[in-house]
């Protein structure tokens, strides 16, 4: 244990830099830009606001008196104390909340499809590679791999096409109705997953080979490796080898790519919470591009680079615990 705790605190040191490094790229990259995003905005508004508001505006985008370095430190201060800045879209809304109304919706939509996509990929995969020349080994790469072909915007429309609009079976706008009260009662949990289901499937669908077709290919690597035939030859049963030395080995590979995809969870599933109206990041990210919303930008851009450092020092020390030999 003391071996993976030194080896942790190693890597939360590197990405500790590499969240430095991307809490400066986010604060310089917009002042390198020409202007300012409070001139941008005050030009929309030009004869109608007075050119005092000006001084105001800057100072509200985090764009007032003082040099560079000043506005810096200012800057990691705010963040520091959870002061994002004030959304312009959701006016006068701070950021942070703005985010993070987003982000529980986000990371209950995208979050279960990737976690779901995952187990059940690598479970299939592994399955299937481990009884090779069967019939699931046979059928489900290619049936996955052809659903996997359309992209999952296309598979959202046609399931709220069919399964919303001709069938009513299930609902297609936010993320629970209208006639129900947050909180925990069954009403509200039976709304928000009735209103999961439909974006939650297309992405699962959409993804499932991807994470089988990966698992498979490792597994059968595995397979072929002498520690797999000596474990035979020593007597250890099928079951244990199957588990404990071709899974546990195969699975390694996809967990850099499960973490790297937990992080981007966070950036949301754009193109499906469009099409559902689903509140969850990518809406949010949409909603401000359309509206020129500078620090829900900003905002959103860290968190989600934040995320995908979190998600990948995750499976930093996941791996390290499965393999040794990382460390």
């Amino acid at each position: 244990m003391s071996g993976i705790l030194r080896y942790a605190m190693r890597r939360l040191g590197f990405y500790a830099i590499a969240a430095w490094g991307a809490i400066t790229l986010n604060f310089f990259l917009p002042r390198m830009m020409p202007g300012d995003p409070a001139s941008t905005l005050f030009g929309r508004f030009k004869g109608r606001m007075e050119p005092e508001a000006l001084e105001r505006l800057q100072e509200l985008l985090g764009y007032g008196e003082g040099s560079i370095f000043v506005q810096y430190i200012a800057y990691l201060k705010s963040l520091f104390q959870g002061e994002l800045g004030t959304s312009i879209a959701y006016f006068p809304e701070p950021v942070f909340n703005v985010i993070r109304s987003g982000m529980a919706w986000t990371l209950l939509l995208a979050g279960t499809a990737v976690i779901i996509s995952f187990l059940i990929g690598s479970l299939l995969g592994a399955w299937a590679a481990w009884n090779r020349g069967g019939r699931l080994d046979n059928w489900a790469p290619a049936i996955f791999a052809l659903l996997g072909a359309f992209p999952y915007f296309w598979m959202a429309m046609l399931a709220s096409y069919v399964f919303a609009f001709q069938l009513e079976w299930f609902p297609i706008r936010h993320a629970y109705g209208a006639n129900v009260d947050p909180g925990w009662s069954w009403a509200f949990v039976d709304s928000v997953i009735s209103h999961l289901f439909l974006p939650a499937l297309t992405m699962v669908i959409a993804s499932l080979a991807g994470w089988m077709l990966m698992m498979r290919s490792t597994m059968i690597e595995v397979l072929g490796q002498k520690s797999i035939a000596y474990a035979r030859a020593r007597g250890i049963s099928e079951k244990r080898i199957f588990l404990h030395y071709a899974v546990r080995n195969a699975i390694l590979p996809s967990l850099t790519s499960f973490g790297m995809a937990l992080g981007f969870v966070v950036s949301g599933a754009l193109l499906t919470e469009i099409i559902f109206s689903y509140p969850g990041e990518g809406y949010l990210l949409i909603q401000a591009v359309q509206t020129q919303d500078y620090p829900l930008l900003q905002g959103l851009f860290l968190a989600i680079t934040l995320s995908v450092l979190a998600a990948n020092f995750f499976v930093d020390i996941l791996t390290a615990v499965f393999d040794p030999r990382t460390r």
